[in-house]
């Protein structure tokens, strides 16, 4: 088993291992990482990584 890495975590206060979810979004559909890390103490999620966002148009 990989070793989860260790970042600090804001819920919790401290640094603290966070792992990764299954990615329903789709980003590894075509052999892609998922952005999307959960802290294993407390949950709370993080983005890491680049994400793309579209800009939404307005109607007219």
């Amino acid at each position: 088993m990989d070793e989860l890495p260790t970042w600090p975590c804001v819920g919790c206060g401290h640094d603290t291992r966070f792992e990764q979810p299954p990615c329903a979004d789709g980003h590894t559909d075509d052999g892609g990482d998922c952005p999307e890390w959960l802290c294993v103490d407390c949950g709370t999620a993080i983005v890491n990584g680049q994400v793309s966002v579209r800009e939404r148009q307005r109607a007219a």
